[in-house]
């Protein structure tokens, strides 16, 4: 039978076959194939002995958090307790253009910004946009919940950023643990331990633990370069075919920094590829 894991906690994985829910074990032959069954997969289990027996080919497969077959990436991102990062966010988007999974921010805590602060973030809301991302408010629920039909998707971000807080706003009977942030530290405690899909909209969304950083695991330099998207309309324009867009003459990119493509942006990418 096939199904999809929805659910893992320790070594117990819940599978949903139809309507029903089976919690199985891992087979034994995956610990010798250095496979391990993650959230989103679609597999195949004996339901009687109650085991995995196969993983199907996954689409796509995050490190951290574990999850697999991805369709969207919301990645809340908060301009306030903890602090607007766009080295975080920045890092975000690169991954997951890079794992083929869409991604959507969502920008929380607006509120707590005065009104210099809030025309700072403005500005950022209005490039990310313009490079083609679909940017939204913690306020616009009725707009956040319309994109998760037929789609799984997958809340991440920043501890304290939000996540959990959000979900409970889209849907109040999931009452998902929350906690406050650490303004000694500038980031939140975790609150999510498990990364589960829950069934909401007409799709399924992961709530995850989240996390103060993130790395570029098994991407090249020139991964992270071409998963910049803005950096596609201009990379013609330079000398080199293959220009990385550092030290290179005549470097188009180089010379729109600082007015089509935003400066922290760029410094972003130097520091990702260093």
């Amino acid at each position: 039978m096939i199904g999809r894991i929805i659910k893992n906690i320790s070594n117990d994985y819940s599978v949903l076959v139809a309507d029903e829910i089976v919690i199985c074990k891992p087979c034994g032959k995956f610990r010798y194939l250095n496979i391990k069954p993650v959230v989103g997969d679609l597999v195949v289990i004996d339901k009687e002995q109650k085991y995995i027996t196969e993983i199907k080919k996954r689409k796509n497969y995050l490190v951290r958090p574990p999850v697999s077959n991805i369709d969207q990436a919301i990645i809340i991102t908060s301009v306030k307790e903890p602090d607007f990062q766009t080295n975080l966010l920045d890092k975000l988007l690169t991954i997951i253009e890079f794992n083929n999974i869409e991604p959507i921010i969502c920008f929380t805590k607006l509120d707590l910004l005065n009104s210099e602060e809030y025309i700072e973030i403005n500005k950022y809301i209005n490039y990310y946009r313009k490079i083609g991302y679909q940017v939204y408010l913690n306020t616009e629920l009725n707009k956040i919940q319309r994109l998760f039909k037929n789609k799984i998707s997958i809340f991440t971000g920043q501890s304290g950023a939000g996540k959990s807080t959000l979900l409970n706003h889209l849907d109040e009977t999931l009452n998902i643990k929350t906690a406050p942030i650490s303004l000694a530290l500038n980031r939140g405690k975790h609150t999510t331990r498990h990364v589960e899909l829950l069934n909401l909209f007409d799709g399924w969304v992961a709530d995850t633990p989240g996390f103060s950083s993130v790395d570029f695991h098994e991407m090249t330099k020139s991964d992270i370069r071409d998963n910049f998207v803005e950096f596609e309309q201009y990379k013609e324009k330079c000398q080199y075919k293959d220009c990385m867009h550092v030290l290179e003459p005549n470097c188009e990119i180089k010379k729109q920094v600082g007015k089509n493509i935003l400066q922290s942006r760029y410094d972003n990418y130097l520091k990702f590829i260093e």
